[in-house]
């Protein structure tokens, strides 16, 4: 089903569904008993769900859609598993269209989600269990039932197999049958008020599958790497595939949740197809002859000068900027602090300073872009001004182990207005690398012992590399060499999975509601963790404090303080040196779809397609006739 790039997936993008079933733990205690708690079939973490139990479909989605049609969508690298939750290995794109989680997100609610494979949910008012009642229809796509056995499995043997679920269900001690359709979470300790919600998004894996043998005598698991298609739960199956270059999926034509409210009218496409481009320049070119159908921009240069094409001129093809209300989680050139250049604060903070963010948002990116200056941008989230209330209490009892600045300033990214203004931030950046120990000789920053400050920056797409090559040459100004390497997926996916690297682009994706996925991004353990999201290589003692009380937060008060100390202790550690984002999304598409009136506001662009646009018969023929007059 259909991954949330940005809202969360519940956080655990790498790891979202494409069903992602993000379940929320209510926003505030149970009136029911431990004893006997009540069943919900929905909870949030931020306010009571907008739907009630009887509702018939989410609003964002048409019930009456048709079903039909292929979807073609572009996907760039490579793939080498159908596994997707093996830790190594890249994946194909999809896969989690085949799976079906616990529950299921509602994409214009944040951290709201109702019962997918789950009829209702309870838990105590200590949150210190969540139990599961199972949809007696619930059925694989091998046609066996989806049983309490396979949702114990599910959770077990992801634990097992990849270090990164391990992290994530840190804090769940077991999963037990509690009956014929029943499955319970004990959790290690009350007050983990996300861990409801957590246990919700576990995709159910079928046991008889996972632990059988394939076409060739050898036994399955979920550790390895694979191209045998697997059974899931979710609305499609693969079709066919071929190895790294193409994967199709089909609908399930009787799929036992369809008629279900959460899922009605929804997955429209009876056949959805990723094809694999070696990088974006052919995949656009691919696009334009027609060969995939969507494509949302993520290049402001492309999406300035690159759509002039005849298809487009005609009407064939449809572009569109759709408003993005939605989190704005932060991307920026990311320091390995595993890499001794990168452990002092102040080599940081010089690397910021030399970033013109200005010239290149107007000489680049035709001033399509806003500079990030949070880990939870465009939200109630992002910290301002100086702390105050709970948020500088929870500051307080860390104060010895944090920057001054802190509690002093607010985090503001340097703003190069005129060129006096990046020469004088340049002369700030010189004087910090001058007290944190790098001198110039001969125009080369040294350290004390003669090692030259360097570092390379590792790329998998091409098109940042004109932007760090311009940052290159404002590095090498302060006697820094910056080499650029780009490399193709595999390898970096390897090098990324064993922290081989100096700097990376890469972002932070947030939800409304943060929780326990801040310990992978920011914990001392994940640091260590090959294969942890932790790429950064953080471990203060005082950011570990500051995400358990996130993690353990009473209300939604206390969650936002604790959320906003933490973007503040990230910001003056200067981990990154903060990137851009676009306030709208930018899509064109082949005019041969049709879509609800309304989109939800919680999608990124491609899953809102995957999940609620529908293949238009009529549209799609006039289109292609109006195509074919003119060949």
């Amino acid at each position: 089903m259909v991954s949330r790039t940005r809202v969360g997936p519940r956080k655990f993008v790498v790891f979202a569904l494409v069903v992602l079933a993000v379940f929320a733990a209510s926003a505030g205690p149970s009136q029911a008993s431990e004893q006997a708690p009540h069943r919900r079939h929905a909870l949030s973490l931020i306010a009571a769900p907008a739907y009630p139990a009887t509702f018939e479909h989410f609003a964002w989605a048409s019930p009456d859609a048709p079903k039909g049609g292929t979807a073609n969508l572009r996907a760039l690298g490579t793939f080498d598993t159908l596994n997707r939750y093996a830790p190594k290995g890249l994946p194909a794109d999809g896969l989690s269209l085949v799976n079906a989680t616990l529950m299921i997100s509602s994409l214009d609610e944040p951290s709201t989600d109702y019962g997918l494979v789950a009829e209702w949910v309870s838990h105590p008012d200590d949150f210190s269990s969540a139990t599961f009642g199972l949809r007696p229809e619930a059925r694989f796509s091998d046609g066996r039932p989806v049983t309490p056995e396979d949702v114990v499995f599910s959770f077990d043997a992801l634990k097992a197999a990849n270090p990164r679920y391990a992290i994530y269900y840190k804090n769940v001690q077991r999963a037990e049958v509690t009956g014929p359709n029943e499955v319970r979470f004990v959790f290690d300790g009350p007050g983990n008020r996300e861990l409801p919600q957590i246990v919700g998004g576990l995709p159910v894996l079928p046991k008889h599958f996972w632990t059988g043998r394939d076409e060739k005598g050898e036994p399955r698991g979920l550790e390895r790497g694979a191209m045998e298609p697997p059974i899931g739960a979710g609305p499609y199956r693969i079709a066919s595939f071929e190895a790294g270059r193409k994967i199709v999926y089909e609908r399930v034509k009787d799929w036992w949740a369809s008629g279900l409210p959460v899922a009605r009218g929804q997955w429209n496409f009876d056949r959805i197809a990723h094809v694999y481009y070696r990088d974006r320049l052919p995949a656009f070119e691919g696009f334009k002859a027609g060969e995939t159908d969507f494509w949302p921009e993520n290049s402001a240069k492309g999406w300035a000068t690159e759509f002039d094409f005849d298809a487009l001129k005609r009407g064939s093809v449809k572009r569109e900027e759709i408003p993005d209300g939605d989190i704005k989680p932060m991307q920026g050139f990311a320091f390995n602090l595993r890499r001794p250049q990168f452990q002092d604060r102040r080599v940081r903070q010089a690397f910021n300073l030399a970033f013109d963010f200005e010239w290149a948002n107007k000489a680049m990116f035709f001033e399509q872009y806003h500079r990030s200056s949070s880990y939870f941008g465009n939200s109630e989230l992002a910290c301002r001004g100086l702390p105050e209330g709970v948020e500088l209490a929870i500051l307080d009892e860390v104060r010895s182990a944090l920057p001054k600045e802190v509690f002093a300033a607010e985090y503001r990214n340097p703003v190069n207005a005129t060129p006096a203004d990046f020469r004088r931030h340049m002369g700030d950046a010189a004087r910090l690398l001058t007290a944190a120990g790098f001198v110039v000789r001969d125009g080369v920053r040294v350290n004390a012992e003669g090692v030259r400050l360097e570092a390379e920056m590792l790329l998998v797409q091409p098109a940042f590399e004109r932007l760090v090559l311009a940052y290159k040459a404002e590095l090498a100004k302060l006697g820094i060499a910056l080499t650029v390497r780009v490399v193709d997926s595999s390898q970096y996916r390897r090098r990324i999975s064993s922290f081989d690297f100096d700097m990376i682009v890469t972002g932070f994706p947030q939800s409304h509601s943060p929780g326990n996925e801040q310990r992978e991004f920011w914990g001392s353990i994940a640091a260590a963790q090959e294969g942890s999201r932790n790429l950064l290589g953080i471990r203060d003692p005082a950011i570990d404090k500051i995400v358990e009380r996130l993690i353990f937060a009473r209300d939604r008060a206390d969650l936002v303080a604790a959320t906003r100390a933490l973007d503040r202790v990230l910001l003056w550690g200067h981990y990154v040196v903060p990137h851009f984002h676009s306030p709208v999304d930018r899509i064109a598409y082949w005019d041969k779809f049709g879509r609800p009136a309304v989109i939800p506001r919680f999608a990124g662009p491609q899953d809102a397609f995957l999940r609620v646009w529908w293949y238009d018969k009529q549209r799609a023929d006039r289109m292609r006739a109006a195509e074919q007059s003119r060949r």
